[in-house]
């Protein structure tokens, strides 16, 4: 199952990546992504992002490892004092 998960995880994030202009033409611009991630190209740069971070999310799901990953992230005190 979580073979699965991967390989649908992936399969979504890169076509997000490699028809991210496709996606812009159809459904227009993000104002919050032009005016953050870049002056022309922000909601192209949006959607690589959203693609990459579904690839990386479903390989950490593949591997067991998105809790952790989450919680490292999320929470202040797990990771450790210097």
């Amino acid at each position: 199952m979580q073979l699965l998960v991967m390989l649908i995880g992936i399969a979504i994030g890169f076509v997000l990546i490699w028809k991210s202009e496709w996606i812009l033409e159809n459904f227009g611009r993000i104002d919050w992504a032009e005016i953050h991630l870049g002056t022309s190209g922000g909601t192209r740069m949006f959607w690589k992002l959203v693609g990459l971070a579904i690839i990386l999310l479903s390989l950490l799901y593949f591997t067991g490892c998105v809790q952790g990953a989450l919680t490292f992230i999320f929470v202040p005190g797990s990771r450790g004092q210097p």
